[in-house]
């Protein structure tokens, strides 16, 4: 019995999926269990197992390509079963979508016939109209914008960019015949001296010389799916980002006190800390659905992990209710995680605020931008020894900037500095939450 194998839909999120290893090839036998592929989907890879015994009879995506969740990815049957029923409709449903997508026709003509091409034209629909009017084949515009897309500017100095003489000198001339130098090449809208041509001949000579090269390098899927997320963000909340700074002496005394007892970082501390405070302002905490603020008597802290193809948030759950000892165990168990590609779906979803910590690379201040669909998110910055007055003496204190994001549709001003006012007066008396 054949069957049709479907690039699966791992989540609610998931749209598409990129195939990005095949463990079986055309002809193997397939078992019950066996892992047929990797999808690689929502910055995690997933092995995909075979859920039916047969013959991997046609392999229809290749390795790298990107499927949208559904779609047909291969056909397991018996080995002399006919499966040229399933190959005609899933060859139809591909032409039906080739058919919808515009493309532009170029005729050209050779020495017998006249031969057809079609390719694609990147163009402003103002570039067109303009092209139109001033009876410009278009396909002989060449672009200048992204991706060489054809600018208004394009097809106005179509035809007259390498024609028109620049005004120039009498020595300019003869300094750009001496040297090859097009004067055409030279953009000043004044006359062209001879000093213009001896600038672009040392530009032309450097460049010959360097032999600049650049390289286009698809985005991974997990590249992918961090830019889509950050400008959906962008888009959804209005921002307002907030600083303050904090006196670290007594949580830098008490992680030195508990050194020989368990290892702590100050993420640790500041889960546990954040997670508090976070109970005493809900709104920091909350979500937005439609025209529903969704409010929660639990937090589920986001910490932003660094890995080679980009950033991941892994999620521990319930951080409110744990120990220090216990988020330390399991930061470090979900930042292994990360960096072996071992992370669930499980692992990333379900937070309810995120903290991005970028302190041990020195920075002193960013804003960091929220991760949906939360509506804050605290940057946690370097510990930097720092004069400042004290009972008007000049003392050295280790002060942190903390950076908070925070969505200003559910959370106002106010609301955002009594947090930042609480926390503070947390990490600098962190004996007051025994109380």
């Amino acid at each position: 019995m054949s069957k049709t194998i479907v690039m699966p839909k791992l989540g609610l999120t998931m749209k598409e999926g990129k195939l990005t290893k095949w463990h079986k090839k055309e002809g193997d036998e397939v078992k019950e269990g066996d892992i047929l592929f990797d999808v690689e989907t929502n910055k995690l890879s997933n092995e995909v197992e075979v859920k039916e015994s047969g013959i991997l009879r046609k392999v229809i995506i290749d390795e790298g390509e990107v499927v949208p969740c559904l779609e047909p990815v291969a056909i397991i049957a018996d080995k002399d079963e006919d499966i040229s029923a399933i190959l005609a409709e899933i060859e139809g449903k591909k032409e039906g979508q080739d058919k919808e997508e515009k493309r532009e026709v170029v005729e050209e003509k050779t020495d017998n016939n006249k031969e057809i091409k079609t390719k694609r034209l990147i163009a402003s629909p103002a570039a067109k109209r303009i092209a139109k009017e001033k009876g410009i084949d278009i396909s002989e515009v060449v672009g200048t914008g992204p991706n060489g897309r054809i600018t208004i500017k394009d097809v106005e100095n179509y035809e007259t960019l390498k024609t028109k003489a620049p005004k120039s000198t009498p020595m300019a001339r003869k300094v750009a015949k001496d040297f090859g130098i097009d004067l055409n090449d030279i953009d000043k809208q004044d006359r062209i001296n001879k000093q213009d041509v001896y600038d672009l001949y040392r530009e032309q000579e450097l460049v010959s010389s360097i032999e600049p090269k650049e390289k286009a390098v698809p985005m991974s899927t997990m590249r992918k799916v961090i830019g889509d997320r950050m400008y959906e963000s962008w888009q959804t909340s209005p921002v307002v980002n907030y600083n303050i700074r904090v006196d670290m002496t007594n949580l830098k005394k008490l992680k030195k006190e508990l050194k020989n007892k368990v290892k702590l970082t100050y993420t640790d501390f500041l889960i546990k800390i954040v997670s508090k405070t976070l109970l005493e302002f809900p709104l920091l905490n909350c979500s937005i659905d439609g025209d529903d603020i969704i409010t929660r008597n639990y937090v589920n802290m986001g910490v932003a992990v660094a890995i080679e193809e980009g950033l991941i948030v892994p999620v521990v759950k319930y951080a409110h209710s744990k120990g220090l000892k216990e988020i330390s165990y399991e930061v470090r168990s979900l930042a292994d995680k990360a960096k072996n590609n071992e992370l669930t779906n499980s692992d990333i979803d379900g937070g309810t605020f995120t903290i991005t910590n970028l302190g041990m690379f020195g920075i002193e201040s960013f804003a960091p931008i929220i991760n949906q669909p939360e509506v804050g998110i605290l940057g946690v910055n370097a510990i930097v020894d720092t004069p400042m007055v004290e009972n008007k003496e000049i003392v050295i204190k280790p002060l942190m900037n903390l950076s908070l994001t925070a969505d200003h549709r559910a959370v106002d001003g106010a609301v955002a500095a009594k947090f930042m006012a609480k926390l503070k007066e947390y990490l600098e008396n962190p004996g007051m939450l025994l109380l």
